[in-house]
């Protein structure tokens, strides 16, 4: 068996596994690198950008390279803290947020990283985009105001559900969440209780009529900033 290597992140030694990637070396080791796109059990995507380290001086997804023996990692620096602002306002603009009207308030994790980030308003304009819902479904809503085309869905149904209920059709800005039904969500073999309805980070997919179920204050994010659960593994 392979033994175990050490590398660094913003200087402090980290072990890891073979195998192991950045960010899975990152979370046993109680350090907290920001992600949207990777979720828990699900494979790595990339896609978002949200969990960019420099490597040796060069950005790499955390979620999808593999850690190595004496590598340096910077991932609590200011201009990684700024790279990520930009990247999660520029996600805010693109889609239609009203958080304080949106279900997943305070289970958000968009939300949450804004308010870890300090973000309270995107310096960028809004798009506005015309987007549609889907409410075919009857237990499930899919509001792609929200969507931010991680594509946890997309995984999770077919990793964890052993289903192809969701798909990205459209290329750039015409990219949307589509699913493998021309009658829409409710024409799928998608159930409430799958783990790709339990994978949307933000108000993308919401079960109906469980909607503002949790009190304000007893919400996941309300107490708690998200990632401190990984860091306070490391005090235990």
């Amino acid at each position: 068996m392979s033994e175990a290597f050490t590398f660094t992140i913003d200087g402090v030694e980290v072990q890891a596994q073979p195998g192991q990637t950045i960010l899975e070396a990152a979370d046993a080791a109680g350090i907290y690198i920001p992600r949207l796109c990777k979720g828990p059990g699900l494979h790595p995507r990339g896609s978002c950008r949200v969990c960019t380290v420099l490597v040796n001086g060069r950005p790499q997804s955390a979620c999808t390279q593999p850690a190595a023996a004496g590598m340096v990692v910077e991932n609590d620096t200011e201009a990684m803290l700024n790279h990520r602002r930009g990247i999660i306002e520029m996600l805010f603009v693109e889609g239609n947020h009203f958080c304080m009207f949106c279900e997943k308030s305070g289970n958000c994790e968009l939300q949450a990283l804004a308010y870890r980030f300090g973000i309270l308003a995107p310096r960028y304009p809004y798009l506005f985009p015309q987007r549609d819902q889907d409410a075919s479904h009857p237990d499930v809503l899919l509001e792609r105001n929200r969507c931010i085309l991680c594509g946890r869905c997309v995984n999770a149904s077919r990793d964890a559900d052993g289903k192809t209920v969701f798909e990205f059709v459209g290329r750039g800005i015409h990219k949307r969440i589509a699913v493998d039904a021309a009658d829409g969500l409710g024409a799928t073999p998608l159930q409430a209780a799958d783990k790709a309805v339990d994978a949307c980070p933000v108000g993308c997919l919401l079960r109906k009529r469980v909607g503002y179920a949790v009190p304000v204050g007893q919400r996941q994010y309300d107490t708690r900033p998200i990632g401190s659960d990984i860091e306070s593994a490391a005090k235990r």
